[in-house]
């Protein structure tokens, strides 16, 4: 009888075994999403009701830096001295939905965001976006995509600070997807540096289709500042 019970302990290890490393899991699962909860609306709730973009992408930061910390996975930050004080065009690799809340956590409030145009489905993150200075891109109409550069166009030019995913999307297989050309573009007919950043880790802790977070470290790194050397479309290829 008790060679039967260690045979069947066996199979069910051997079966499952993952089982006690999910049951450990489980809890942190539990305390990343209840905290983001918390965070997203403390943090809507300042932005939709505070005077000021800047007031509001400061409480953005602030928000998006507790939700970082509470949850254990950093971010390591390094390379921050490159931000110029000017205008500039941040260019990021896309993993995960969680990119452009880190990216709110470690740039200066100065900073805003193309996103793609599928988030105004989404009333009150629409409503929360917008108040933080986004700018919505239309991917799929090409007439909306040149509206959308004209307004991205006129934003950086009057001294903003842009944020782009240069891939426009991201995917749950590792490596990068071709670039979409507006950053580069944008950056080349105003003349302002163009910074270059990588994250890793974000595609591992929460994946495309996936809320089931996992742990671990993210790293954020920003690359040294890239002056374009001309102002044509030919030249920011």
């Amino acid at each position: 009888m008790r060679h039967n019970t260690e045979a069947r302990h066996t199979t069910t290890r051997r079966h499952h075994p993952h089982l006690a490393s999910a049951m450990l899991h489980t809890p942190y699962v539990i305390w990343f999403m209840l905290w983001f909860v918390l965070c997203a609306l403390v943090s809507g709730l300042l932005i939709l009701s505070l005077p000021g973009e800047h007031r509001r992408r400061r409480a953005a930061r602030l928000g998006a830096r507790a939700f970082f910390i509470g949850a254990g996975v950093g971010p390591r930050l390094s390379g921050q001295e490159n931000i110029p004080s000017g205008p500039s065009v941040i260019v990021s690799n896309h993993g995960s939905y969680l990119d452009g809340v880190l990216l709110t956590a470690v740039l200066p409030p100065r900073f805003g965001f193309a996103i793609k145009n599928e988030m105004t489905r989404i009333p009150l993150v629409h409503a929360v976006l917008r108040r933080l200075g986004s700018i919505f891109v239309d991917r799929a109409d090409p007439r909306g995509s040149s509206r959308d550069a004209m307004r991205l166009f006129r934003k950086v030019a009057n001294g903003c600070c842009m944020g782009f995913f240069a891939e426009g999307t991201f995917k749950r297989e590792p490596g990068l997807r071709p670039f979409k050309m507006g950053a580069f573009i944008t950056a080349a007919r105003l003349g302002v540096p163009v910074v270059p950043v990588a994250i890793r880790g974000t595609r591992e802790v929460l994946p495309e289709k996936s809320w089931w977070p996992r742990w671990r470290i993210i790293e954020v790194e920003i690359g040294e500042a890239i002056e374009p050397t001309g102002r044509e479309r030919d030249d920011a290829v």
